[in-house]
């Protein structure tokens, strides 16, 4: 009688190749009977739940590689060529573009500084009184002492203005830190970016498929139900403001609640539905690298952000492609898109990422000037997950605080006076400065692995010098030494639309079946080794350098 732990082999191979019956006893497992039936989860077989639980399982495993830099490169694997996204700038804001910033980066906008610097406010009073007259002798300097640019023809009024205001903010920036850092002893240890390089990443969700998407669905019958599905968008910012502070910790959070009790619904926070496509805002679309990059690369000390002075200088031709005024939702449209961005980068720099959303709040404070008008901003991130299976799910929401465009002053004679300086517009720069940075009790990077935050911590060396070479070139958004592949107008005309050249021999991918937008990172050739330089003499292997692609190990 055979034992219940028995299972029989029913196949093997025998000697000359043919299948032959046999049975023998498998090893006995333990826990292998239980008293209640196990049964497997039911899974839903349609096609929208395979895709989503395709995605889910690429999720898993970002969140699982150890450090940074191999998860924004993994980001990336899926894309050869780059992610077709639309470009942000912060010099381009069309008409009625704050309802889709908005939306864009799930933001909740008031206009109002929020109640957590009322107790600064008092402390700003007290150090401007002491240093106004220090202030005003900068501002008026560095003003008059331009004049002669501002009248230079050869140069645009855009350079103009930029080289004014960069000069004018350094020496404000200097005269402030110099005059409380005795008393404020974190702007000692503020790391300052000039011209930084601002950039992220995102998916987003829940916009309307484009025309040509929904044809194709339709015109597959298994297809048709999903034509109006939503549709992801690939989201990239690319800014450049004029300085950025940071710091080694992090700031207070700008509301004492805690991040999961954040609920769009509950608050009745407003957040506009604005799910068209950029494309109809003027926003185009082009092959591109993700990166996402705040200013520093991976283990700076000086993760944080303090303060960000960002551009005003798109206002000056805003009439050329806008012919209705509203200025003051642009600028509230830059601060929020700027605020988000720069904290999105700093988020991935902690491990998370658009599939791993934040597990504590990130604050940053933004400045958006000309020299003589000023707006400030206040940002809370509370969530980073806005792609499609998450936008219409999470219930999390941003928030952003900011003001009208304060004047500074009204002008300047020639003598170098300022006429009718506004002491407020100072006292809210100061109060941005002496809001203090503090060390939180939360794990700061949760989905890192302790020993290998970044590439730079890497034990292994070929691994370590693989993955930074790829990801430094990966960032650097260098054109490939081969042009993305496409189809040409008499392709189309000749070879798909009327088909008239049938004895042509198929060489070209979209003649093979080949999406050539679906090439993996790693689908490449492999570096090749001479036989002159091999680790183990000439006739050894491996005849190819070995890859170190991101994956999963075991921490």
């Amino acid at each position: 009688m055979l034992s219940r732990n028995f299972r029989p082999n029913l196949w093997y191979i025998g000697r000359h190749g043919q299948r032959a019956l046999a049975s023998r006893p498998l090893p006995s497992k333990e826990h292998e009977y239980t008293n209640q039936p196990v049964y497997p989860p039911i899974q839903d077989l349609s096609f929208p739940a395979k895709k989503k639980r395709e995605r889910e399982s690429w999720h898993q495993k970002i969140a699982k590689l150890s450090s940074v830099e191999e998860k924004l490169y993994e980001i990336n694997m899926p894309k050869y060529y780059g992610y077709k996204m639309n470009m942000l700038t912060d010099d381009k804001f069309p008409y009625n573009i704050k309802p889709f910033m908005q939306y864009a980066t799930r933001t909740c906008f008031q206009r109002t500084l929020p109640q957590f610097y009322d107790p600064l406010k008092e402390e700003a009073d007290k150090i401007l009184a002491t240093t106004q007259s220090e202030l005003e002798d900068a501002i008026a300097f560095e003003l008059s002492n331009y004049s002669h640019v501002m009248q230079d023809e050869t140069i645009s009024p855009v350079e103009k203005e930029e080289k004014v205001v960069r000069s004018l903010l350094a020496q404000l920036n200097r005269t402030i830190t110099n005059s409380l850092a005795p008393n404020y002893h974190h702007l000692s240890e503020i790391e300052t970016d000039v011209d930084p390089r601002h950039e992220a990443f995102w998916f987003l969700g829940g916009i309307y498929p484009p025309t040509l998407v929904r044809k194709i669905k339709e015109g597959v019958d298994w297809q048709k139900q999903y034509a109006n599905d939503p549709y992801d968008r690939n989201i990239q910012y690319v800014g450049k403001p004029y300085m950025a502070l940071r710091h080694k910790l992090l700031l207070d959070p700008l509301l004492t609640k805690d991040i999961e009790s954040f609920d769009v619904k509950q608050d009745s926070a407003e957040i506009p539905e604005y799910r068209y496509d950029p494309l109809a805002l003027g926003y185009i679309a082009n092959f591109r690298h993700a990166t996402t990059v705040p200013g520093f690369w991976p283990g700076d000390q000086h993760e944080f952000g303090l303060l960000s002075y960002q551009r005003r200088s798109h206002t000056l031709n805003r009439h050329k492609y806008c012919a209705i005024d509203d200025l003051s939702h642009a600028i509230d449209a830059q601060g929020i898109l700027s605020s988000f961005a720069w904290l999105l980068g700093q988020a991935c720099y902690q491990g998370f990422s658009v599939f791993n959303d934040v597990t504590y709040p990130l604050t940053a404070q933004t400045i958006i000037t000309d020299g003589k008008y000023w707006s400030f901003y206040a940002y809370q991130l509370n969530t980073i997950l806005l792609h499609s299976d998450q936008v219409d799910v999470n219930s999390r929401y941003n928030l952003c605080w900011g003001t009208d465009a304060m004047q500074l002053y009204d002008s300047i004679d020639e003598s170098g006076k300022i006429n009718g300086l506004n002491s407020e517009v100072l006292r809210q720069i100061i109060m941005f400065y002496i809001n203090q940075p503090k060390d939180r009790a939360v794990i700061l990077k949760p989905f890192l692995c302790p020993t290998e935050t970044r590439v730079a911590d890497i034990e292994n060396e070929s691994r370590r010098e693989f993955m930074e070479q790829a990801y430094k070139h990966l960032a650097s958004n260098r054109p490939r030494h081969r042009l993305v592949p496409e189809v040409y107008q008499w392709e189309k005309i000749y070879k798909i639309d009327h088909k008239t050249r049938p004895m042509e021999p198929k060489r070209r991918p979209f003649e093979l079946g080949e999406d050539m937008y679906n090439r993996r990172m790693d689908e490449h050739a492999l570096k090749y080794i001479p036989r002159a330089v091999r680790p183990g003499g000439p006739k050894s292997r491996p005849k190819f350098e070995a890859t170190y692609y991101p994956s999963v190990r075991r921490q």
